[in-house]
C-alpha cells in the first residue's frame, strides 16, 4: 500500500505512471482506446435485417458423357478471378459455363495467389511446374496474374479441352 504522506518523487513507479498521459505514445494509445470504445458502443445499435445470401455452386449434369459444368456468379471486379472470367471467351469458352470449374481448380491449387509456390517448384495461380513454363505467355510471368492466367487457361485448353474437363480430372486425381 502506498503511504499517502510521502510525495510522488518517493515512488519512482508512480512518477513514471503520472507522466504517461503526457507522452505522445500514451496519448496515441488513449485515442485508439477511445475509438475502440466508441466502435463497441456503436455496434450495439446495429439491427439484423436479414440473413446474408451466399452463392451456391451448383454442379449441372453433363450432356451425354461430358464433364459437368459448375456454375458460379461473376467474380468481384479488380480480382484475379475477374481477369480469368473476362479472359475465358478469348479462348473460346463461355465464362458463365466454365468459370466455376476454373475457379475450383485455381482456388485449390493456389488460392488465386500470383506468388504461390510449393516445394516441388510449382508456381503461380495455375501452379505451373516449373513456373518458368509460363514465360511462353509473357516475360512478366513471375508477377503478373493476367500472364499466369493466360498460360493456365491455354494449358487447360490444350491438355483437357476445357476448364470443366480439367476439373473433372482434378476431382479424380487432386491435380490437373
Amino acid at each position: 500500500m502506498i503511504d499517502q504522506t510521502k510525495t510522488i518523487q518517493t515512488y519512482p513507479l508512480a512518477e513514471s505512471v503520472a507522466q504517461l498521459p503526457t507522452s505522445v505514445p500514451a496519448a496515441h494509445l488513449e485515442q485508439q482506446r477511445q475509438h475502440i470504445i466508441l466502435m463497441a458502443v456503436a455496434t450495439k445499435t446495429f439491427k439484423v435485417v436479414s440473413s446474408p445470401k451466399v452463392a451456391q455452386v451448383q454442379p449441372v449434369p453433363a450432356p451425354a458423357g461430358g464433364a459437368p459444368t459448375v456454375y458460379a456468379p461473376p467474380p468481384n471486379p479488380g480480382t484475379a478471378q475477374a481477369i480469368a472470367y473476362r479472359m475465358l471467351p478469348s479462348f473460346g469458352f463461355s465464362a458463365s459455363a466454365q468459370f466455376g470449374c476454373l475457379d475450383n481448380i485455381f482456388s485449390r491449387e493456389s488460392g488465386w495467389r500470383w506468388n504461390a509456390a510449393n516445394a516441388s517448384g510449382a508456381y503461380g495461380i495455375p501452379q505451373a511446374l516449373p513456373g518458368s513454363k509460363m514465360a511462353t505467355a509473357g516475360p512478366d510471368w513471375l508477377t503478373n496474374p493476367a500472364t499466369q492466367i493466360k498460360w493456365g487457361i491455354g494449358y487447360i485448353k490444350q491438355r483437357y479441352g476445357s476448364p470443366c474437363n480439367a476439373w473433372a480430372f482434378w476431382q479424380g486425381h487432386n491435380w490437373y
